[in-house]
C-alpha cells in the first residue's frame, strides 16, 4: 500500500504577490510583475524588462539574523527562505527547538544557479589576491544545494534534505521527487520548491540567446504573451514557490487543512533526439510524460478541468497545445481550459514550475481558473487545434476537481503533475 499524498502548506515569493494572499489576488485580477529595469538598459541588454519580486529590507528581517543579512548577496536564497517558510508555517508546523531533529520532515528546493552576484564579488576579490576578505558564507551562498542547507537548518529538518537542477523543469520535479519519498513512506512529509536568482548575470545569456523579447521596453506589462501570434521572446523571471506535501494519514491525524491531493505525475526525456535539442523538445517524449502522468493518477485525460502549461511566449507554443492534444486525445472545445501564469511574471526559469503550481493548487482552491493576459490575437496554429474558448483572457469562475501542471526544460527534459481536490 502506497501512502496518499496531500498538499498542507504553500508559500510564494513571485513578481507579482509576495505571500498567498497577494500573489492569489494577483493571478486572478490579472496583475502582471513584468517592469522596465534601467539597470539592464545600462548594460546594453536587448531585452531591458523583467519579473522580479519586490522584497524589501524590513521584509528580509522576518526571515534572517543580522548576522545572515550582512553579507547576503544571494537572491535566490532570500526568495526561497521567504516561500520555504512561509509554506511551513501555512502547514501549521512546528520550528524545532535547537536541542531537536524532526526526521520525519524533508527537503527537496532546487535551483539552477544560485548566488550568481555573490560569485561575481568572489572572482574579483580572488583575481585582485584578496581572498581572505571572501568571507565565511561565500561557499554557502553560491553551492547549489545552499537554499536548502538554509532551509534545512531554519527548520530543523533531519530527513532527506537536498536540491535538484533540471532547467525550467526544476521547480515541479522537486514536488515529484517529494511526492514519490512521502508515497513510498521514506518521509512523512517533504518541503518542496524551487528558486532562481534575479539579476543581469542570470538573464544575460537568455539575451544573448536571443530568445528575449526586445519590443516591449517601453510597455514591460505587455511583453510576455504566450500562445499569441504576436509572441516575440520570453521575458525573464526570478522568485520562489515552495509547497509541503504530506501523508494524507498524517495531515488528517492533526487536523490540517488540505489543499489538495497530489494524483500522480512522471518526469522524462526526449534523449534530444527525434527533433529534441539542448533547446528544443523531442515532441514524442514531451507526448509520452503527458500520457504517463495521467495514466500513473489514475484519470482520463477527459476528467482534467484545466492545464497550467509551460508556454513560454515564443515560437514553441503551438507546439506545445498540439502536444497537449495529442497526448490527451482533446481537440476543439473538448479540450481544457489552458493557462500560462507566464503572461503575469515572465519566465521565472528554475522557479517557475513551483510558482505555476502554487497558481494551479490556487485555482483548485478556490474554483477559479485564472485568465491569460496579454490575449486577443490567438496564434492560427494553436485557433486550428483547439477552441478560442479554452484559452480565457479573464479569470473564469469553474468547479474544477482536476488540475494537470507542466514544465519543459533545456536538455530536452520534461515534468507533468496531476493535482485534485480531496476527495474520501
Amino acid at each position: 500500500m502506497k501512502n496518499r499524498v496531500v498538499i498542507t502548506g504553500m508559500g510564494v515569493c513571485a513578481p507579482n504577490g509576495i505571500g498567498l494572499a497577494q500573489f492569489s489576488d494577483a493571478i486572478f485580477s490579472g496583475k502582471s510583475g513584468v517592469t522596465f529595469h534601467q539597470q539592464l538598459a545600462d548594460l546594453n541588454f536587448g531585452c531591458q524588462i523583467a519579473g522580479q519580486p519586490d522584497v524589501t529590507p524590513e521584509l528580509l528581517k522576518e526571515y534572517f539574523t543580522p548576522l545572515q543579512l550582512r553579507d547576503l548577496q544571494s537572491s535566490g536564497i532570500e526568495y526561497g527562505m521567504i516561500a520555504g517558510v512561509d509554506a511551513w508555517k501555512d502547514a501549521g508546523l512546528n520550528i524545532m527547538d535547537k536541542d531537536a531533529v524532526d526526521y520525519d520532515s524533508g527537503i527537496i528546493f532546487g535551483v539552477s544557479l544560485l548566488g550568481a552576484e555573490k560569485f561575481r564579488s568572489a572572482i574579483y576579490q580572488t583575481d585582485e589576491g584578496k581572498v581572505r576578505r571572501l568571507g565565511s558564507t561565500t561557499v554557502i551562498q553560491t553551492m547549489a544545494s545552499g537554499i536548502s542547507a538554509y532551509l534545512g537548518g531554519y527548520i530543523g529538518c533531519g530527513n532527506q534534505v537536498t536540491t535538484n537542477s533540471s532547467a525550467c523543469t526544476t521547480g515541479l520535479e522537486s514536488v515529484l521527487m517529494g511526492y514519490e519519498r512521502v508515497r513510498n513512506g521514506d518521509a512523512v512529509r517533504m518541503l518542496v520548491g524551487s528558486c532562481n536568482d534575479s539579476g543581469p548575470y542570470i538573464w544575460g545569456g537568455f539575451d544573448a540567446m536571443r530568445v528575449l523579447t526586445k519590443k516591449y521596453n517601453e510597455n514591460p506589462t505587455a511583453g510576455s504573451r504566450p500562445m499569441q501570434e504576436d509572441a516575440n521572446g520570453f521575458v525573464p523571471g526570478s522568485g520562489a514557490g515552495a509547497l509541503v506535501l504530506e501523508s494524507l494519514d498524517s495531515a488528517l491525524s492533526r487536523g490540517a487543512r488540505i489543499y489538495a491531493e497530489v494524483l500522480g505525475g512522471a518526469v522524462n526525456s526526449g534523449g534530444q533526439r527525434m527533433g529534441g535539442t539542448m533547446t528544443a523538445p523531442n515532441s514524442e517524449a514531451v507526448q509520452h510524460c503527458i500520457r504517463t502522468a495521467v495514466r500513473n493518477s489514475h484519470i482520463d485525460s477527459q476528467d482534467i478541468d484545466t492545464i497550467n502549461g509551460h508556454l513560454t511566449s515564443t515560437g514553441m507554443c503551438p507546439t506545445e497545445i498540439k502536444n497537449w492534444s495529442e497526448a490527451l486525445e482533446l481537440r476543439g472545445k473538448d479540450f481544457p481550459y489552458i493557462n500560462s501564469l507566464k503572461s503575469m511574471t515572465g519566465h521565472c526559469l528554475a522557479a517557475a514550475g513551483s510558482i505555476e503550481t502554487v497558481a494551479t493548487i490556487l485555482e483548485l482552491k478556490n474554483n477559479k481558473v485564472f485568465g491569460n493576459i496579454n490575449t486577443g490575437n490567438l496564434h492560427p496554429d494553436i485557433k486550428g487545434i483547439i477552441d478560442d474558448s479554452c484559452v480565457p483572457s479573464h479569470t473564469v469562475n469553474k468547479t474544477i476537481s482536476i488540475a494537470a501542471k507542466a514544465s519543459f526544460g533545456f536538455g530536452d527534459v520534461n515534468c507533468c503533475m496531476i493535482f485534485k481536490k480531496l476527495t474520501a
